[in-house]
């Protein structure tokens, strides 16, 4: 048998390629338009950045090429460093299509084909071929991912497990997200008025609202600027979640994988082995928790950890979340909703001191700075008054603390600001590593991390007693931590 002919990638890329990097440069030119000194080397220095990317695009379409064969997937590339890279069909664990705006546009998509290797370097382990037309992102998809002959009628949907309520949307503002937001954006915003030498005090709403909070009764200001401040991150988390989480769909396919789809200007599809699954995180941040809402990432191999690619649902109600878990799993009650077993009380005492003693020590440097150096007071006595609050905050923490076994596996919860409740696949456990801290080790507890080969490679049961720590090890995995037991 013949071997298959290379081929090339979309020939719109050349113009995709740059239309997706000036999207991102639209918000600098603007304000250089609007706001900057027009000068001409800037005016020559944009249209020279402008030229180079599209050559950029137009040489890496003539350089690429790839091809797929019985046994792999092999892509040629490279501009001034020539790549040649390969990677064996069977060791596929993942297949990702991303669509961004310009993709879009010209119907095309960027396909991402990842394996269970951890990489060590950006790009290692996987091929991404950028950009190919819808319909040949979705057959790489079919093809790479296939193992069984899908049915005559069977639909490539899939079975649905979850998609997009609108009423999740309440979520979003309790994610913090918002916040992180405007400080990027204020960043961001500042640093470019600083480069193109822009001074605020020369726009006269920006100098007015400036002015009445120079001069106005603080009591006065700190309301309305904190009101401002949350509609800001209350619009900013609406609308990074439609963004995000638009059309959110995620589906049972019958080429053995599941599929995560999602995205309004930049689409996703994420699809991953079932077979390769070995586990769920449930992610609970206080605001979240407290609105009973929690969001869910998978444990697998292949996926990228940036991006999100490991999303298996968004901001949702709890009872959601743990549905999708169970669901994902193929068990019939979720593990992330077991009982929990306690640590000893020995835990409670070092999840509170680690809790007080930070902020005792920082009201104590408030309070010497401010009888040496003149410092104000108020800062201690915030700080001071932060006190009771982080032992509020220390016992919550010990209360999230706990973990159990069920048939197939091992479930750690720990966290109070960001409570996490992981639930290990048993058998997707590799080897126990068991550390201690001095202070650890005068409380007669340690720290037992689950050594696994997906997700982040290790999961941790933090400050579990010392014969109750070696008893769940050696229960979870029989006869791993049995052989270097001591029986009494």
């Amino acid at each position: 048998m013949s071997e298959p002919e290379w081929g090339r990638l979309d020939p719109r890329m050349i113009v995709v390629r740059p239309l997706n990097e000036l999207i991102g440069l639209l918000p600098p030119l603007a304000a250089l338009v609007f706001f900057g000194n027009v000068d001409t080397w800037r005016v020559v220095t944009g249209a020279s950045v402008v030229g180079l990317i599209i050559v950029y695009g137009l040489l890496s379409w003539l350089t690429t090429k790839y091809r797929i064969t019985e046994t792999q997937v092999e892509l040629h590339k490279g501009v001034v460093f020539r790549q040649r890279r390969a990677i064996p069909r069977d060791r596929i664990r993942s297949v990702d299509l991303t669509a961004k705006l310009g993709h879009r546009a010209f119907g095309l998509s960027a396909v991402r084909v990842g394996t269970g290797q951890q990489e060590r370097t950006p790009g290692e382990g996987t091929v991404t071929l950028d950009a190919v037309t819808a319909i040949e992102a979705e057959r790489l998809r079919q093809a790479l991912l296939r193992k069984v002959a899908q049915t005559e009628g069977e639909s490539d949907e899939g079975v649905l497990i979850s998609q997009l309520d609108k009423r999740w949307y309440r979520y979003a503002p309790l994610t913090l997200s918002g916040f992180i937001t405007i400080g990027i954006v204020v960043g961001f915003v500042m640093n470019l008025a600083s480069e193109l030498d822009f001074r605020f005090s020369e726009v006269g709403a920006i100098r007015s609202a400036f002015g009445w909070v120079s001069h106005a009764d603080p009591v006065r200001v700190v309301p309305v600027a904190a009101v401002f401040v949350i509609v800001l991150s209350v619009l900013a988390s609406l609308a990074g979640y439609l963004l995000q989480n638009h059309n959110y769909r995620l589906t049972r396919q019958p080429d053995g994988t599941v599929r995560v789809r999602r995205g309004l200007l930049t689409t996703r599809s994420v699809s991953i082995e079932e077979k390769r699954l070995r586990g769920a995180v449930l992610h609970e941040p206080l605001l979240l928790r407290a609105g009973k809402g929690a969001r869910v990432t998978v444990v697998t191999t292949g996926l990228n950890k940036i991006g999100g690619s490991s999303l298996l649902l968004p901001p949702a109600p709890r009872v959601e979340a743990d549905r999708v878990a169970a669901n994902v799993l193929a068990v019939d009650e979720t593990p992330t909703a077991a009982p929990l077993t306690k640590h000893p009380a020995r835990a409670k005492v070092r999840r509170v001191v680690r809790a007080v003693v930070p902020t005792v020590v920082v009201a104590a440097v408030l309070l010497l700075l401010a009888e040496t150096a003149d410092w104000p007071t108020w800062p201690w006595v915030v700080a001071a008054v932060l006190v009771p609050l982080s032992v509020v905050l220390g016992l919550d923490r010990y209360r999230n603390l706990g973990h159990t076994l069920t048939n197939d596996y091992l479930v750690a919860r720990s966290g109070s600001l960001d409570r996490t409740t992981v639930a290990l696949l048993r058998n997707g456990i590799i080897g126990w590593k068991l550390t201690r801290t001095l202070f650890q080790r005068r409380a007669r507890v340690f720290t037992l991390t689950a050594v696994t080969a997906a997700g982040s490679s290790g999961y941790s049961v933090l400050d579990i007693g010392d014969k109750q720590g070696l008893d769940l090890a050696d229960s979870a995995i029989p006869d791993l931590i049995g052989q270097f037991l001591v029986k009494a």
